[in-house]
């Protein structure tokens, strides 16, 4: 996927991100958990965020795949999830983002 990405399109596209979720290292969580280094991190588990039970138990890592469902239709993946956002409906802005979030490490 990030291979055919535009990664400085993903950080335009992340700044509707930005109110909730921060990308710095050893940032901490605001609204949402600070996504720095997010794909490869297993989910519901950046120490000092209070995640929903739903996302604290789904059981997986955010891989790039699992970040374009996830993103695609957040509340059909972690049912129960407290993030308020909407879906990413446009698949080249997912892909970009998604690209992005994985140099963040």
């Amino acid at each position: 996927m990030a291979s055919a990405a535009d990664i400085g399109h993903g950080k335009v596209v992340f700044a509707r991100c930005a109110s909730c979720h921060l990308v710095a290292a050893n940032a901490k969580p605001t609204i949402g958990p600070n996504l720095f280094g997010l794909v490869g991190r297993r989910a519901g588990t950046q120490a000092g965020f209070n995640y929903s039970q739903s996302m604290k138990s789904v059981g997986f890592n955010w891989t790039e795949d699992q970040l374009d469902a996830f993103l695609t239709a957040p509340a059909q993946i972690v049912p129960g999830s407290r993030m308020p956002a909407q879906a990413m409906p446009n698949q080249t802005d997912r892909e970009d983002v998604i690209a992005y979030l994985a140099t963040l490490k």
